[in-house]
């Protein structure tokens, strides 16, 4: 298969800091309209996807703010997939057990890392062959969290940067 099929099949699953900070910073719904446009468009062509537990955690903030509009009201149910899979669960189940013997990370990254999205983000991915879209960086020095980088290289996922993604996709903002 040459490079250009490769990349046409690349399907993306985004973490909930793609929403947050895009959010926040660089796609403000104000100013970058059309980024939050193209994530839709991309889903509808079959290109992305995120979790249900990726919506639990943004809607969780709670700050009733055009992020959380945008889901309530402009987000498809089919953007949200669930996690509630067998294949999933025992892929997370592999990696929380990776997590809690390892000695590197603190106990309390190990609290953080069962309680949030991450690990099912990367079993969803892994399970689906789909590249895990993020806005965190590896780092393998990190003890007091578990970088979802560092978690997706163990495991075999891909990660990138929305910037990454937005490229593979050809999207340009006008």
């Amino acid at each position: 298969m040459n490079k250009a099929a490769k990349e046409v099949q690349q399907k993306f699953v985004l973490d909930a800091n793609v929403f947050i900070q895009s959010h926040r910073d660089h796609y403000a719904f104000d100013i970058v309209p059309g980024f939050w446009k193209s994530l839709l468009e991309q889903h509808d062509a079959g290109m992305l996807i995120s979790i249900d537990r990726v919506k639990d955690e943004v809607l969780d903030g709670g700050r009733g703010d055009a992020l959380e509009d945008w889901v309530k009201k402009s987000t498809p149910k089919t953007l949200w997939a669930t996690t509630k899979d067998t294949k999933v669960a025992a892929a997370f189940g592999e990696m929380m057990n990776w997590v809690q013997v390892s000695t590197h990370y603190t106990a309390a990254a190990k609290r953080i890392f069962a309680t949030n999205a991450d690990g099912w983000l990367a079993a969803y991915a892994k399970v689906n062959g789909l590249i895990l879209v993020t806005h965190e960086k590896f780092n393998a020095d990190k003890k007091v969290e578990v970088p979802l980088p560092n978690l997706c290289e163990q495991f075999g996922v891909e990660p990138i940067t929305t910037f990454e993604m937005l490229r593979r996709l050809k999207i340009k903002f006008n």
